[in-house]
């Protein structure tokens, strides 16, 4: 990205600066896109805002093409925005990384000096602090304010047995929200049990709002098909927001088109469906386009007016304050020892069909697509079916964390990384998730329309045409006995599989060997 050639839109609107006429600057990383969440100073004294391409960042995953379109374009707003309200901007491209564009910078003055907020990512803030040795008292870090809550307040009671429902109810009382002196609203602090529906039969649901694209994104794509084109995913029809305005546009759009409805059915999936009702809105609350203050303020005032039930305000809240703010405590806990977790000790390498969605397991190529397609699907197919399937197939979770990292265009690595490796694969050995979470065939019958459409007949057990769930399932809770034994809520489990007849053991043995024995990995 150090040739300009697709800078064309920044070059034409941003004079480029002579920094030796800059005393101060402030580094504003991808995902730190709103100036209101920035130190008041910074607002009043307007001082240089500095930007930078890192393509090394941008190739150092295979991150899915939409993504780097959606990261890079509403950069390149934001830094036409701030000049525009009168702020000078440096727009730096750089072909290697963030450390590697600011010691360019800091060689270019010896009189600037920097400031930075914490980035959220581990290797960037690594590799900020090495530039801060370097340049000793010329780069000033100032804490991360894209958050509610403060990580060094709670890290220390990232352990086994902390679970997230008690940090849920201190941040419920820390903001407010939802609450009635010092009781929760309606009595209860969560109304997971109402929501877990079925989508029925008939019912609407609304199609999601695109964004035209401008000059600016088009150039983008111009960029990422010449630099990254071999890159995961499609990124034909990309429509995202890359504005903070069109991000409001989406809030509004959920608001009022689907957060009554997201409650009942926030763990639904469906063929042809990867939103259903789900906000859609993780892409802007992670680089900064929404804050997740007004997101919250927006959904209370919605069921304050009558418009959204409680159990889909205080499911959506919960999400927001609860698990996104808790993941970035155990993120910040845990790091960087964390990559390494495996508790299982697997170490296949992830199904080809990640990639492809080649298979004929149609709930797999029904989550996977609208990854490959849009960068997205919502929670329960990334726990349930997918995380599901690749511990069932005893893939190393590191390989399925890093999937989840570039595939996805909300991913970063603090929220991919405890949700990978600490709730959906276990590999922490229960420190953030109270037990392994798998399924067989029957929950993703029960949760979807995925089954009826599938080549495979899921309430059958075992042999040719059974679903590969239900004898993988099995094979999983035989092979992992001891740590569904030692824990309390799972050890039910192994007492079910023990009732089985020895030829039903025979042929899950069989049927699993055989399938894993055939199944495609990526070389």
């Amino acid at each position: 990205m150090s040739n300009r050639a697709y800078l064309r839109c920044i070059d034409s609107n941003i004079q480029r600066p002579n920094l030796k006429e800059y005393s101060k600057a402030v580094f504003i990383l991808h995902d730190q896109l709103n100036i209101d969440a920035w130190p008041e100073w910074v607002r009043e004294e307007k001082p240089l805002l500095i930007f930078i391409e890192s393509k090394a960042k941008g190739s150092s995953l295979p991150y899915h093409k939409k993504k780097l379109v959606y990261l890079l374009s509403s950069m390149r707003h934001f830094a036409l925005e701030q000049c525009s309200e009168g702020y000078p901007v440096c727009y730096h491209s750089t072909p290697g990384h963030y450390d590697d564009g600011l010691r360019e910078l800091l060689g270019g003055s010896m009189d600037l000096k920097i400031s930075y907020m914490t980035p959220s990512e581990w290797e960037t803030r690594q590799r900020i602090k090495s530039i801060s040795e370097e340049f000793p008292e010329r780069l000033t870090e100032v804490p991360n304010t894209f958050f509610l809550a403060d990580a060094d307040k709670y890290k220390e009671k990232i352990r086994p047995g902390s679970r997230m429902e008690y940090f849920y109810r201190d941040m419920r009382r820390q903001t407010g929200y939802l609450m009635n002196g010092e009781e929760p609203e309606g009595g209860s602090w969560n109304y997971d049990d109402q929501n877990r529906e079925k989508l029925p039969k008939g019912i609407s649901i609304s199609e999601r709002m695109t964004t035209k694209l401008d000059v600016i994104t088009k150039e983008v794509i111009e960029l990422v098909r010449h630099e990254f084109d071999n890159h995961f995913g499609e990124i034909e029809s990309f429509g995202y927001a890359v504005t903070r305005l069109y991000a409001l546009h989406r809030l509004n759009e959920f608001i009022e088109k689907c957060l009554d409805n997201f409650g009942p059915y926030e763990d639904a999936m469906s063929n042809g469906e990867p939103v259903i009702f789900h906000s859609h809105l993780s892409m802007y609350l992670n680089n900064g386009l929404l804050l997740p203050e007004e997101v919250c303020d927006a959904v209370i005032k919605a069921y304050k007016e009558g418009k959204a039930r409680l159990n889909s305000a205080e499911g959506f809240i919960r999400q927001v304050i609860g698990w996104r703010e808790f993941v970035r405590v155990y993120y910040e806990a845990t790091m960087p020892e964390a990559r390494d977790f495996n508790y299982f000790e697997f170490d296949e390498k992830l199904p080809e069909l990640f990639w492809t969605a080649d298979t004929k397991m149609n709930c797999m190529k029904e989550c996977v697509s609208p990854v490959i397609e849009q960068g997205y699907s919502h929670h329960i197919p990334r726990l349930m079916v997918l995380s599901n399937f690749s511990k069932l197939t005893k893939t190393d979770p590191g390989d399925l964390n890093e999937w989840f990292w570039f595939a996805y265009v909300d991913a970063y690595e603090w929220v991919v990384l405890p949700n990978v490796l600490g709730m959906s694969t276990f590999a922490d050995g229960g420190i953030l998730a109270s037990k392994p979470y798998v399924a067989g065939g029957n929950y993703i019958n029960k949760m979807s329309d995925y089954c009826k459409n599938c080549a495979y007949k899921v309430k059958q057990k075992t042999g040719e045409e059974a679903c590969p769930f239900n004898y993988l399932y099995w094979n999983f809770i035989d092979e992992q006995r001891e740590t569904f034994v030692q824990n309390g809520r799972a050890n039910f489990m192994v007492n079910l599989y023990e009732k089985k007849s020895e030829d039903e053991k025979k042929a899950i043995r069989e049927d699993s060997e055989k399938f894993l024995s055939t199944l495609k990995r990526i070389s």
